[in-house]
This record gives structure tokens, sequence and C-alpha cells, in this order.
């Protein structure tokens, strides 16, 4: 940035990973940084390792107006307490927001990946323009947003938007939040990659060509060999994705008839693999839902990949226009 323009930062937490960004008042990202995080030490490091990747791009990148946070949960959006997240053991209670706005004197927010992402894609992505949002990131799990009239709906407590931990099946495998049959447990990518290596074991050769791409070892049969089987014309590989499209045309259609959105984006690494199944979803929708216009509603892929988080973070900060 140069010539006095201002932006807003936004940070994106991660068990492994802190990247940082600013953006402009249009979702530009216009510079950005990635640096690791020191998850398992005390909270001071953990703290510094955060301030060092912000401190590092505002030595190139000029002023900003506030700081947005990604930050893993469960957390207190409100507060900007990060209270017990699991990938990150040295956060607990951990004033995060208090602590950057005293270091910075700007406004500061906190957030999960999820609820960010779909204020971020409202914002400036693929929903700008509709009212009422369901944000869907489809990876090593699932986290969900809703979006409605603008603002992150947070509900009483701020745990609204679980929608990964929406269950499907009250008798299936107990997912890692302790329930059963979450979607999450059933469609997110390690599950796609335990369908694959129970199929592949079954049949090996007509599994090969999965086989062949996780260099003939079952157990390292992952969601992405599916993917790129898929891609090669695998029809054992396509079979895991339609039965995996199949559990998310369900869980849609529940979400469906839950908020009525006028829109749902869907991102991350799997979602990027079904792309090519969305129409199908969509055809798939009036089966499982009471809404006779379910199909209407548009099925898209997200506008921010990789850089979700650092888009969500600076969207946390955006609700209003930027001052000049």
């Amino acid at each position: 940035m140069t010539g006095g323009a201002k932006g807003v930062l936004g940070v994106d937490i991660g068990g492994t990973k802190i990247a940082v960004g600013i953006v402009d008042r249009s979702g530009k990202i216009l510079a950005q940084e990635r640096t690791p995080m020191v998850a398992n030490g005390t909270p001071e490091a953990a703290f510094d390792a955060v301030i060092c990747a912000i401190d590092s791009l505002l030595s190139t990148s000029g002023q900003i107006e506030g700081i947005g946070i990604c930050a893993p949960g469960p957390l207190d959006p409100t507060s900007g307490i990060v209270l017990n997240p699991p990938n990150l053991p040295c956060w607990r209670n951990f004033p995060l927001a208090e602590k950057v706005r005293a270091k910075y004197s700007v406004p500061v927010k906190v957030d999960n990946d999820a609820n960010a992402g779909a204020l971020a894609e409202t914002l400036w992505g693929a929903a700008h323009g509709f009212r009422y949002v369901f944000y869907a990131t489809i990876g090593t799990g699932i986290g969900t947003g809703i979006v409605f009239d603008g603002a992150i709906y947070h509900g009483k407590t701020g745990s609204a938007g679980e929608g990964g931990h929406v269950s499907i099946d009250y008798r299936g495998p107990v997912c890692g939040c302790g329930k059963r049959g979450c979607i999450e447990i059933l469609a997110a990518g390690p599950a796609i990659g335990a369908r694959a290596r129970a199929k592949v074991a079954a049949e090996p050769l007509r599994g090969k060509t999965i086989l062949d791409l996780a260099i003939g070892d079952v157990s390292s049969i992952t969601s992405q060999h599916v993917g790129k089987a898929f891609d090669a014309g695998d029809s054992m590989a396509r079979e895991v994705l339609e039965e995996t499209v199949h559990l998310l045309t369900i869980w849609l259609g529940n979400i469906i008839d839950l908020l009525d959105p006028d829109v749902i984006v869907v991102g991350g690494g799997v979602a990027a693999m079904l792309r090519s199944f969305f129409e199908e979803i969509q055809r798939g929708l009036p089966d499982w839902c009471v809404n006779p216009r379910a199909a209407e509603i548009p099925l898209l892929m997200a506008h921010y990949g990789a850089d979700a988080g650092i888009a969500g973070g600076a969207a946390l900060c955006s609700t209003e226009p930027l001052k000049p």
C-alpha cells in the first residue's frame, strides 16, 4: 500500500500457521504473508508469534484501520476471548482481542473462520447481493456460517452456525464432537478417504487407479487421491464422491427447510472436488425438502479459496465503510 492508503488487516490463525493480509474496501487482498504458529507452547509464545506476523506485514504495508482475526473455536465473538480450541492448546480463556487492541490501538474483532468466511463471501464474494446466506467450508472438517442482512447470526451464546454438527443419522459413527452421524463425520475429507479405503480393500483390481496414486498402500488413501482418480475418469472414485454428494444433499435439504436461504455458498478443498456435482445436488434437493422451491436456491462455489481466512478476518472489521 502506498500514498497513505488504508485497509483492514485480516489474520487467519491455525494450528500450524498464521496468515496475514491487507484487504482493501473492495475485498481485494493487497499483500499477504504466512508464518508458523506456536500452538503447543505458552500463551505468550503463541501471542508473540501472531504479533510478529502482523508486524512483519505492517512494516511494508502502511496504515490500517482495524484488525479482524479468524481464530479456532470455541471462542466468544463478543468479548474476543478464545476459550478452549482443541488445535490451539496454548490458549485457554485467552483475551485475544483485548491484547491485540492494546498493542495496535485500532478496532479488533475475533470470530471463527466459517463465520468470517460467510461474511467475506457476502460482502465481496459469491454471495454479494444476497440477504440470507448459508456458507459451508468443506475440507478436513465442515464449518458453516449464517449471514442475515449483512450480519453474522451468532445466536444467544455466540455458538450458532455449527451446521457441520447437524446429525443426519442418529445411529451413525461417532463424530469428534461426541454426537452420532454428524455430516462432518460422514462427508468431510477423512470420511471420503475412509470410504475409498474400504472399497479399494474389497475390490483392489477395480480400485487400481486410486491404489496406484497411494503408491500401493491402501491405508494411506486420502480424499486427495480420490479427487485425482475422479479427474482421471475412475469409476470407483466417482462412486465414492456420488455417495458423498447424496449425504450432502440430505444435509442441505435440512438446512434449507430450517433457514430458507436465498443462496448457499460452499468452499474448501472437498467442495472444489465436488464442484461438478453441484447441479446434481440441486436436482436432488426437492426429494429432501419440504420447501417446494428448494431447487431454485443457487449453490455457488466460494470466491475466496486458500485466502478465505484473510478475507474473512478483514470482513469482520468491514461491515461499515472504511473512513477515507
